[in-house]
C-alpha cells in the first residue's frame, strides 16, 4: 500500500479508500471467527452439532403387514427405505423420491400414502400395509388379479403403487364416473401409459 505521498504497502498503493476496505474485511472475519469460537465451546454444542447432522436413532414399534416389527432406524430413515433396507419389502419401489410418481404407495391405518415422504419414526403403533400384505401368488387380492386380467401394467414398476392406489381408491369418497377416477389415481403415474387398462381394472373390482 502506499500513503498520499506515494508509499507503498504489501506492494498495494496505500490510499483512504484501500485502507478503509482493508479494515473492514479484517473486522468481518475476526468476527466470524470469534462467533464459531463460541458456538463450539457453548454448552451442549457437540450434541447441537450431531442433531444438526441428524446422527440420532430411533426404536420404531409397527404392525407391518400384520406382524409386529420393531426397528432402530436413524431419525431420517423414510417409511420407504425402512420398508425396502430394513425389512426386505422391495415390492414397494423407490421411484422419484419425492413424492411425484406413486410407485411407493403404502396403506397406513387404512389409508394411502406416499412412503417416500413420511419418516419411519413417525409411525410409532401404526399399522402399515405393503404390495406383500395386499395378496401372494395363489391368494391374490381382487385388485391385483384385475390388474392380471385387464394387462394394467407393461414395466410393472408402477404397478405395486398402482394397485395400492386402487384398492384405496374404492374406499374414498368420489363421483364414480371415469374422469373423477382418473383425478383419483392421478398422483400415481404409468410411464408406459397403461392408464386405460388400469382403469378396467379398477372398475372391474368396483361393479363385482
Amino acid at each position: 500500500m502506499t500513503d498520499e505521498s506515494g508509499k507503498k504497502f504489501a506492494g498495494v498503493p496505500f490510499t483512504r479508500r484501500n485502507f478503509l476496505q482493508m479494515m473492514s474485511v479484517a473486522g468481518v472475519s475476526t468476527g466470524l471467527a470469534s462467533f464459531h469460537l463460541r458456538a463450539e465451546s457453548a454448552p451442549g454444542a457437540a450434541s447441537s452439532a450431531a442433531v444438526a447432522r441428524g446422527a440420532g436413532q430411533e426404536t420404531v414399534h409397527m404392525t407391518v403387514n400384520g406382524q409386529s416389527k420393531t426397528l432402530t432406524v436413524d431419525n431420517r430413515t423414510t417409511l420407504l427405505d425402512a420398508l425396502r433396507d430394513h425389512l426386505q419389502l422391495t415390492g414397494t419401489k423407490k421411484g422419484c423420491d419425492h413424492g411425484q410418481c406413486g410407485a411407493c404407495t403404502v396403506h397406513v391405518n387404512g389409508r394411502r400414502v406416499n412412503a417416500c415422504l413420511s419418516l419411519a419414526v413417525m409411525h410409532e403403533g401404526d399399522t402399515v400395509t405393503t404390495i406383500e400384505g395386499l395378496g401372494q401368488p395363489g391368494s391374490l387380492h381382487p385388485m391385483q388379479q384385475a390388474f392380471v386380467d385387464h394387462d394394467g401394467y407393461q414395466c410393472g414398476y408402477c404397478t405395486s403403487g398402482q394397485i395400492m392406489s386402487a384398492v384405496a381408491v374404492l374406499k374414498e369418497p368420489w363421483s364414480g364416473d371415469d374422469a373423477s377416477l382418473r383425478e383419483a389415481m392421478s398422483g400415481n403415474i404409468c410411464r408406459c401409459g397403461a392408464y386405460k387398462n388400469i382403469l378396467a381394472a379398477i372398475k372391474q373390482v368396483k361393479t363385482s
